[in-house]
């Protein structure tokens, strides 16, 4: 009896993205299986966010394909991808430093939420939004910061809460732009803790710059350089594949 193979959570198929004469992405075609920890690797300018940016809807491919669980996804924009079960975090930390940590989730929840269209109803009355703030916010480790306004938290904090809010969104598929950049070793090492505890319904694809990060939490390693793809397979054979260690030793 022949097994019909798992739809991939996410497939990309000859995608392009070009500004101008720059081909920032070539071409790129990559699978990533359900509940995979994908992760993308490469040296600065090999197009990793803009690669994310397609799949995400934030920008517009010039040419290929984007699918979520088989659907064709290519040009819908990101409120459509986020409800089909799509979340992300960007390269620069994107909260709302004025207000309270719990505010912070009960707009990102209520986005989502068919009750966002009622204008005049107190926070306090969204009784299950405020139990899964509670829940997101004891999985990433703020519930005792609740309450605190975001612009005193700290920078790994706000990092945190970022991810909070992606997940408040309960998405099947989670992409992580450098969420470990600009964090101290201990912070670099807590937020890592908190991606590889992360349940293995979620599927995640994730830029990490520093490679130790990058290959302890990986199930496979997709290498760009200078928008295509150079290497893609298991976290214990990119240390040894000589043209991976050729881009990050800028020899290429």
């Amino acid at each position: 009896m022949i097994t019909a193979s798992p739809v991939a959570a996410i497939r990309v198929e000859q995608l392009a993205k070009v500004f101008g004469g720059l081909r920032a992405v070539d071409s790129v075609s990559l699978g990533v299986s359900p509940g995979e920890r994908r992760m993308l690797i490469g040296p600065n300018g090999a197009g990793k966010t803009t690669l994310f940016h397609c799949i995400a809807g934030t920008l517009q491919p010039t040419s290929g394909q984007v699918q979520l669980f088989g659907e064709d996804i290519s040009r819908l924009p990101e409120n459509r991808r986020t409800a089909l079960g799509m979340g992300r975090t960007f390269q620069i930390s994107n909260v709302c430093i004025d207000l309270t940590v719990r505010e912070n989730l009960i707009l990102g929840m209520l986005g989502i939420d068919r009750r966002k269209w009622t204008m005049y109803r107190s926070a306090d009355s969204l009784s299950d939004l405020n139990e899964k703030i509670g829940t997101e916010l004891e999985r990433v480790g703020l519930v005792d910061k609740v309450d605190e306004t975001v612009k005193y938290l700290s920078y790994g904090e706000r990092r945190q809460l970022e991810l909070a809010l992606s997940l408040a969104s309960q998405p099947k598929v989670l992409l992580l732009d450098e969420p470990c950049a600009g964090l101290s070793p201990s912070e670099r090492q807590r937020f890592s803790q908190l991606v590889k505890d992360l349940p293995h319904h979620i599927t995640l694809i994730m830029i990490e710059h520093d490679i130790d990060v990058a290959l302890a939490l990986a199930d496979s390693v997709t290498v760009l350089h200078r928008g295509k793809i150079i290497f893609d397979g298991t976290p214990g054979d990119v240390r040894s594949d000589a043209q991976v260690r050729e881009v990050y030793f800028g020899r290429v």
